[in-house]
């Protein structure tokens, strides 16, 4: 019964180790972002063929890269994390996890990924090196300055798609740059209506992320309209640059206009609400634009 109950005891810590790695890397969002690299690496018109296991080396090199930015930059805001209560129950921000630990976790992962990703060619590889600093060492510590800071996160927020669209046609040609604008405008809105919702704990560290530099204000949710606004000439470019054709563009366009409505309505009602409105057609946006653009090029 002692040994049972060891054992058992053992398995339950080996889990909660892997959930806080799980954490560190922030799954979910590594997961977003393996997509869009993944999408992209399958619209680049060199790749005729799915290749599986040419996407499963892109998506676990992706994972692993983007996985070394996520844990660099909880290591280094480990007391900032620690102050808001989204944030409080990470790994490194609870204490249990040593940055450390997390920091070299994280160089491991680095080397890995982009280890892997150079299977695909060397511009894959000094792209995502490139995203995982400018992301960990740049937009990280800008966040407590100014609210500049999203607009240097949106730049290794986009580099996905460039470092997809290289892996599948070993060069930045116009394609890969036009779904860099995509996901690179694409981040405004969204990042903006998750700063508006949780705006109180980021004032509490001391981030500065929404435009205006009191907040929740006019000024702020007209800019998330701007941007909005700015995704729909930049959604047509694809099929215009022969990427895929009319039915995708009715559906970026339908989902353009959605997104559009839910900023509107944030600039009209001011309110946390509004703001989860944008935030969820955000989420259902870049999925659903990405997916038609790729099944349009499948079915021409």
């Amino acid at each position: 019964m002692e040994r049972g109950s060891i054992k058992h005891s053992g398995s339950f810590k080996i889990a909660e180790k892997l959930k806080d790695y799980m954490l560190l890397v922030k799954f979910n969002l590594s997961f977003m972002v393996v997509f869009s690299a993944v999408i992209s690496y399958l619209l680049a018109p060199l790749v005729k063929v799915y290749d599986w296991k040419a996407i499963m080396l892109l998506s676990v090199g992706g994972m692993l890269v983007t996985g070394s930015a996520n844990a660099l930059n909880q290591a280094m805001e480990k007391q900032t994390d620690s102050m808001m209560k989204r944030t409080a129950g990470r790994p490194v921000a609870s204490g249990r996890m040593t940055q450390g630990e997390a920091i070299s976790f994280a160089v491991v992962c680095g080397l890995a990924g982009t280890m892997l990703l150079w299977h695909f060619n060397f511009l894959t590889a000094l792209l995502s090196v490139f995203s995982l600093f400018f992301y960990a060492f740049i937009y990280t510590p800008l966040k407590t300055v100014s609210s500049v800071s999203v607009l240097a996160g949106a730049i290794p927020g986009a580099m996905p798609c460039l470092i997809g669209w290289a892996a599948g046609n070993d060069s930045l040609s116009a394609g890969g740059w036009i779904l860099f604008a995509l996901q690179f405008f694409w981040q405004f809105p969204h990042f903006w209506a998750i700063a508006w919702i949780a705006h109180r704990d980021y004032t509490a560290a001391g981030f500065k992320l929404l435009p205006s530099g009191e907040g929740q204000t006019k000024y702020s949710a007209i800019q998330a309209v701007i941007y909005s606004l700015l995704l729909l000439p930049v959604g047509i470019l694809p099929y215009f640059n022969g990427m895929s054709g009319l039915i995708s563009l009715v559906v970026v366009l339908i989902a353009n206009l959605f997104m559009v409505t839910q900023c509107v309505r944030l600039y009209r009602d001011m309110t946390v609400q509004a703001a989860r409105r944008v935030m969820f057609s955000s989420y259902i946006y870049l999925p659903v634009v990405l997916l038609a653009l790729l099944l349009d090029k499948v079915a021409i």
